[in-house]
């Protein structure tokens, strides 16, 4: 990074203002569960435990660093798919063997994995899949980079609409629903649309999100997934308008977006997006 390339003083002075003032409004205003329940919304479960791939406390901030490699996010879905039993080679399709090693010692230090004959295994498990800790990860974006109260894995009762709820944040006094997907495009299908759809227009949160951990073009298939959906409930269906690279959005107010360059980016760019068109 060159000097240009680095946020002045002043920049980063003022983001620390908006981010003190983000928390003391945060602070102000009724806790997240008090407003799902302004709008009927109680909640069953919240943040389930038994899937997290997580270390003990005291790695907890440098595991968090870590989850904002994307490599690094790849590798722990291989060690979760061979959790029982895997080598380096089993491993390493998408970062050099030199970095997989790395990433092997590190969750081995900081105890998420044990030797196992000639290779590795989890030490706790069965994890069923990566997506509860993917889920964990985002929430922690939400309070740690914007200051903002956010849950996980949240489910409700509802007489329509059931299933889970991946994130619900409170942004500045607005509701903001994200669905989290861990898997890549081809294996999203149009009934995982459908329901995102369902869940948004029976919460009606301020913001929505559907976002997936990938650097994959959203144009090839998942933009063309949403516009199936959008004519199937519109007569006259809105466009899914680009905002840049791989971000989209519907009306200023519903977004898709994935992970290249960084996932706080991207937040960061829908958000300033929604709060601009909508002040």
């Amino acid at each position: 990074m060159t000097t240009s390339d680095r946020p002045s003083d002043e920049t980063e002075s003022l983001r620390d203002e908006i981010r003190r003032l983000r928390k003391s409004l945060s602070e102000l205003t009724p806790p997240l569960d008090v407003f799902l329940k302004r709008r009927g919304f109680r909640i069953y479960k919240r943040e389930p435990a038994e899937d997290l791939l997580l270390p003990g406390k005291k790695f907890i901030s440098g595991f968090y660093e870590m989850m904002k490699r994307y490599s690094f996010r790849l590798f722990l879905r291989d060690v979760i798919k061979h959790q029982d039993f895997f080598n380096p080679g089993d491993v390493t399709r998408y970062a050099t063997g030199e970095v997989t090693g790395e990433y092997i010692e590190y969750i081995k230090r900081i105890g998420l994995i044990e030797k196992k004959d000639k290779g590795f295994r989890l030490r706790s498990g069965p994890v069923k899949s990566f997506g509860e800790t993917l889920e964990w990860f985002v929430s922690e974006i939400f309070e740690r980079e914007f200051s903002t109260e956010a849950i996980w894995g949240i489910r409700f009762r509802r007489p329509k609409v059931g299933g889970d709820y991946d994130l619900i944040a409170k942004v500045d006094g607005a509701i903001l629903y994200m669905e989290v997907k861990s898997s890549p495009p081809k294996q999203i299908y149009q009934s995982e649309i459908s329901a995102f759809f369902d869940r948004v227009f029976d919460l009606l949160p301020e913001i929505s999100v559907f976002f997936m951990d990938t650097e994959l073009r959203m144009k090839d298939k998942i933009v063309p997934m949403f516009e199936e959906e959008l004519k199937k409930r519109f007569s006259n269906p809105p466009e899914v308008v680009r905002i840049e690279k791989e971000l989209f959005h519907l009306w200023d107010k519903i977004f898709i977006i994935n992970a290249k360059d960084s996932i706080a980016t991207n937040i960061e760019t829908i958000l300033s997006r929604y709060f601009r068109s909508n002040r």
